[in-house]
Order: C-alpha cells, then structure tokens, then sequence
C-alpha cells in the first residue's frame, strides 16, 4: 500500500504562513514585484533618449540602463540621500531631475562642478577662465550614426546632418582626478554662437550641457542643476532603433533596430 506525501488539502493560496504562500501563491508574485521595484529603485534603470540633445554621444531612441548606485541610496520617493558614494565627477553624463519641473528627467553632461567659473563664447567653452580644446576627432564614428531625420525634427525642415560638424572636447580633470575626458561634440556650421556667463557654480549644484550645444536645453537656459536631483550615471546602450512602432511610440520599430549599438558604452 502507497502512501502519498503531497496528500491533503492546499493552504489557501492568501494564508502568508504557509510556505506554499511564498513559493506558489500570491507572495511569490509580491516577492517578484518587490525585488523588480528594489533594483530599481537602488541599483539600476531604464531609460530611453526622446531627444537629439545628447548627439553624437546618444542618438534619439537609444534604450540606455543608469548605474544609480555610483553616487549612494536615496530615500524612496524623495530626493534626500541616506548614503554618499561618490560625488558627480566632470565629464560623466547624468540623468536627473528637471529642476524646473521635477516629473520630467534629463540627460546631460556634467561640464562644471561647484566652484568653477564657466563661460561660453563663439563655440568654445571655458572653465576657470582657460579654454576647453576642440580637437578633430580620431574617427567619425559616432557622426557616421547620425541622419538627416534626426535634425528634422521639431519642424526643423531645412536642418540636416551636413550642416554640422563633429569635435573631440577636451574637458580637464575635475577635483580629485588626474584625467580630464574627451567627448564628441556637436557645433552648426556658420551659426552666430550666443555668448553666456561667466557664472560660478554654487555649493551643492552642477553646471550641466548637451553634447548637441545649438541644440541643447541646459543650464546655459534654465540655471545651475542641483545635486540632490540626480538619479544616476548613464552606463551603456542595452537596445537602439531609427524609428519606434506609430501606435506604440514606447516600443522600438523591430525593422530599424540598430543592432551593432547594443552595449556601446556611453562615453
């Protein structure tokens, strides 16, 4: 005669002291829901780049994942730190909190930090009264991703790749680093450059840019970028496409994914 170990009746699957809860029942799934909202709330998430901002550094419809680590753990649903890592350094590219309206993110480039005087004049940048160095670029790379449609948008009918050109942007090392960081810029051909500054960064804020500088909205337009607001450093490209699905803008166009993109390092 067999006897069945399994034999009897279940737990009812909402009865959260019976194993079979969190194994099969309801708390699995509010287990796996859990640990999804604490990764992202902690460590790392999900973004994708709506505008040309970033060119060439990101291009428009890049998926990227944010290291929200790097800097410390933040309260939950707030902006106040519980611990510091690391502070933003010089040349990282962040994502952040819109100072002016704080449900909508950001990506730029960190380009001042506290206390630096900046000032932009005819393209060039200059940090502490000294000139940023342009340079020509190594290779074209990342120009070479760029499309007419990509400076189209916005009702720029008459824009277009050919009108601009690609600089390396020697950026110098910010405090407590050793190595300043090279980035590819992006500077309209025959465009008359606005003047802006000098200003010096405040205590506790950032003074951030766009790698696309005519066509940037940046602290150059909206003020100084508070440290508190950051959500973390961009780390690499997980999915990128040309065009996303007309019905579903959120989801990539599966015929215009840009395959060879996938794990680029964001520089």
């Amino acid at each position: 005669m067999s006897s069945n170990k399994n034999s009897g009746p279940k737990p009812p699957p909402w009865d959260w002291r019976h194993k079979h809860f969190w194994t099969e029942g309801w708390g699995s799934l509010f287990l796996a829901v859990f640990i999804a909202l604490f990764i992202r709330w902690g460590f790392v998430e999900a973004y994708v780049i709506p505008s040309g901002s970033m060119l060439p550094s990101l291009l428009i419809h890049d998926h990227i994942f944010v290291n929200k680590l790097t800097y410390g753990l933040r309260a939950p649903f707030s902006e106040n730190w519980l611990v510091k890592f690391n502070e933003p350094k010089r040349g990282e590219v962040i994502v952040f909190k819109y100072p002016k309206d704080m449900s909508t993110f950001f990506i730029k480039r960190i380009v001042g930090e506290s206390g630096d005087k900046i000032y932009y004049e005819n393209g060039t940048l200059y940090i502490n009264d000294k000139p940023v160095e342009k340079k020509v670029p190594a290779n074209l790379d990342d120009f070479a991703w760029l499309r007419d449609a990509d400076f189209t948008r916005d009702g720029n009918i008459n824009d277009g790749k050919n009108n601009y050109v690609e600089f390396t942007e020697a950026l110098p090392p910010g405090k407590g680093e050793e190595k300043g960081k090279d980035h590819s810029i992006l500077l309209r051909k025959g465009d008359i450059y606005e003047t802006f500054g000098p200003v010096t960064v405040p205590e506790d804020h950032l003074f951030v840019m766009g790698d696309n500088r005519m066509n940037s909205s940046d602290s150059r337009v909206w003020g100084f970028m508070p440290k508190q607001n950051i959500l973390g450093r961009a780390m690499f490209v997980w999915l990128s496409c040309e065009e996303t699905i007309p019905a579903l803008p959120f989801l990539c166009n599966p015929t215009t994914i840009r395959w060879s993109r996938f794990f680029h390092q964001v520089n």
